[in-house]
């Protein structure tokens, strides 16, 4: 499921229409991250949530219907920052292991930031059928846009065409998802360089690319600054 979908049984109270009610809805969101980060889904409790937003527990009531209703505002935010992210193709940029390298990095940097939410979401997806659709949606989503640029690049003769698009790319994206959730929700100890190099390596020899003779010379955000209008590759793991 995209970033900022939710399930039909997860119901959303209308957007506040003042300043005052949306910076106290988002001081609920901002605290509710904290606890549950803190807590864990299981034992967080809404009077904890509005006391540390530094609004009376009543209040809360105004802005969400249930403790499932802001966990799944808190994903949504996370969700957005972790899936908005693109890797641009343009001039200069077109190989695509060098492509490839770019979104790794920045989806792992970004996981590592996200850790202690992802492992939340994890645990209340194996007890919650609502945010199990939310969490097997959102890897779909994203093996769908991988899945995209495997073929393109069989277009291209830059992949191996005897692999099947959507089974490489769901093997592919879960290969990040498990390993980013192995280092960094359980602290696992493998040094960033090695571990992208490696993930990388895997990459490449799944779809017969070879490795990049020369390291990436842009960073994301370089990439991101291309200029508008472009072409987009888009590539996103689970």
């Amino acid at each position: 499921m995209p970033a900022g979908e939710t399930t039909d049984s997860t119901p959303r109270r209308p957007a506040p229409r003042t300043q005052r009610g949306i910076r106290t809805r988002d001081a609920l969101v901002v605290a509710a991250r904290e606890v549950f980060e803190r807590d864990g889904f299981l034992d967080a409790k809404i009077s904890d949530i509005a006391r540390t937003a530094g609004a009376a527990s009543g209040s809360f009531y105004t802005y969400f219907d249930s403790k499932d209703e802001i966990f799944a505002a808190v994903v949504e935010r996370v969700q957005e920052e972790m899936v908005h992210p693109h890797v641009r193709e343009h001039s200069g940029v077109d190989d695509p292991r060098i492509l490839i390298d770019l979104a790794n990095r920045e989806y792992l940097q970004r996981y590592e930031h996200n850790a202690r939410l992802m492992a939340v979401l994890e645990q209340v997806s194996q007890i919650d059928e609502r945010f199990r659709a939310i969490r097997l949606g959102r890897s779909m989503a994203f093996a769908e846009r991988n899945a995209r640029l495997i073929r393109k690049l069989q277009e291209q003769g830059k992949a191996d065409s005897d692999v099947d698009p959507e089974i490489g790319s769901l093997a592919l994206s879960a290969m990040m998802s498990r390993m980013a959730y192995l280092v960094y929700v359980y602290g696992h100890d493998i040094p960033f360089e090695r571990l992208v190099t490696n993930l990388n390596r895997l990459w490449y020899n799944a779809l017969n690319l070879r490795a990049p003779t020369e390291p990436p010379t842009q960073t994301v955000d370089e990439i991101l600054a291309g200029a508008p209008g472009e072409e987009r590759i888009e590539l996103r793991n689970t």
